[in-house]
Formats: structure tokens, sequence, C-alpha cells
């Protein structure tokens, strides 16, 4: 799957979770990443900078999806095995 193709899927399923994703201009992107999850009131979103590369975007909204329980989605193979990847490098980098 082409980068765009996997932003989208992932996006898809951020909406059918309920997680609103937005693209903001974000001041100071730095270091730290382009964008994450967070919840605001009760709800959850990803933000992400407008000006992040889509191959950094997927990778922000797969960290994201991959703290959230998705097996109930039709996703593609690629993105659950993306979302598998990085459940499993979370699991590692926490033992």
């Amino acid at each position: 799957m082409k980068p765009e193709q996997l932003a989208e899927a992932l996006e898809t399923a951020a909406s059918q979770l309920g997680v609103k994703v937005r693209y903001e201009t974000l001041a100071a992107a730095g270091p730290a990443g382009g964008g994450g999850l967070c919840k605001v009131k009760g709800d959850w979103f990803i933000i992400i900078d407008k000006k992040t590369a889509t191959s950094e975007r997927v990778s922000i909204l797969g960290e994201a999806l991959a703290t959230m329980d998705t097996e109930h989605l039709f996703l593609p193979p690629k993105v659950r095995e993306m979302l598998a990847q990085k459940r499993a490098s979370a699991r590692k980098a926490l033992s």
C-alpha cells in the first residue's frame, strides 16, 4: 500500500472508533514529533501537524490506533500488520 492509502485507511479506522483526526498548524513540533493522541473534554483526538510528511502521518496514526481495540474493525491486512508491529514494539519498550 502507498503511504496515502495507509493514511486514509487509518483515518477511516479512527473515525469508526469515534476518534477525530485533525490537521493543525503546530507551533513547535520539533523533536517531540508532529502530533499524537489526546483526550479533550471526554473526546479522543489525533492531532497532526499540517506540515508532517505522509509517512510520518501514517506513523502517528498507527501509534495512536495501536493503543486501541481495533479487532472488531475491518482493516486491510497491511494496516492490521502495522498495528500489530506497533503494539509489539510498545510492549517490548515497557519490558
